[in-house]
């Protein structure tokens, strides 16, 4: 199985699922990269500690690093909730060991899966490509389909545990895994993926346009606020986001992005729109000021 990935030092997420231990099967084959191995233990299935010992036992056969922590979320943690502890724990075991990146076993089912998820929640265009392999996130399993990826286990006598709440449809994912995506016909599945491939060239060049215009419209934290005034509303949203990622804020909906917008454009000066309980943006008559409280 191919797997795009340079030499270093990488902190490999696996929860003990056929996708993860696959990978892990992969990448602890190649001389060239030194792995951490890491764990998280949600808290959230009663016997998710047999999870854990897996894949400490298959690390240390291996001679791998091997990283874990518990969240303890309880079994009503949202999938949202779930992703966030699981990303911050990552990020933590990254910053400890130094590593180059954080790989994750994403693969081209999830990728699907993510776009109509998406879709179904009125995102914009970037809900389209939100899943992408980056220099920060390395997921080199996009172009594997899951099937792919069991048929590799199988064959390589990969041990994996199977989640239980997979299958579980009062979860979002599940029920678009379950209703939609395994219902896909080859033809049907390979003209989305095509979209969503054309989708992710698009935004690279919207996104660039529209990072060229914030360099006109705005300095640092600061935005003219008659130039962003003069925009039309589409552009605006696309300004605003832009704007806010920029400064590392990414919580964010599209009712929130609207509501700032309108704000920006029609407040009086003097008042200040609140962005999230650490960042409001300051209003005058010329300008937009991305501001941190002193206090959150």
């Amino acid at each position: 199985m191919k797997v795009d990935l340079g030499p270093g030092i990488y902190v490999l997420g696996v929860s003990g699922g056929v996708d993860s231990m696959a990978l892990l099967d992969v990448l602890r084959r190649r001389s060239d990269i030194r792995l951490v191995v890491a764990h998280l233990d949600h808290g959230i299935r009663p016997d998710s500690d047999i999870d854990r010992l897996l894949v400490q036992e298959i690390a240390n056969k291996h001679g791998l690093v091997f990283v874990y922590d518990q969240a303890n979320l309880g079994p009503d943690a949202s999938e949202a909730t779930a992703r966030k502890a699981r990303y911050d724990f990552l990020r933590k075991v990254q910053r400890a060991t130094g590593a180059n990146a954080i790989i994750t076993a994403h693969h081209q089912d999830d990728l699907l899966e993510t776009a109509i998820m998406n879709m179904l929640r009125g995102t914009n265009r970037k809900g389209l490509s939100s899943l992408a392999d980056d220099k920060n996130i390395r997921r080199p399993l996009l172009h594997v389909s899951k099937k792919e990826l069991t048929a590799y286990a199988k064959h390589q006598q990969v041990r994996w545990r199977e989640d239980s709440t997979n299958t579980d449809t009062k979860y979002r994912r599940n029920y678009v895994r379950e209703n939609i995506v395994k219902k896909m016909n080859p033809n049907e599945r390979k003209r989305l993926l095509k979209l969503l491939a054309k989708t992710r060239q698009t935004n690279k060049t919207l996104d660039l346009q529209i990072a060229n215009l914030l360099q006109v419209v705005g300095q640092g934290k600061r935005m003219n606020r008659r130039l962003f005034i003069s925009l039309p509303h589409a552009i605006s949203l696309e300004l605003m986001a832009t704007w806010l990622r920029i400064h590392d804020i990414r919580q964010f909906d599209k009712k929130l992005l609207e509501k700032l917008v309108a704000s920006a454009k029609t407040l009086a000066s003097g008042k200040h729109i609140d962005v999230n309980a650490r960042h409001f943006i300051k209003v005058t008559k010329d300008s937009l000021a991305l501001t941190q409280r002193e206090r959150y």
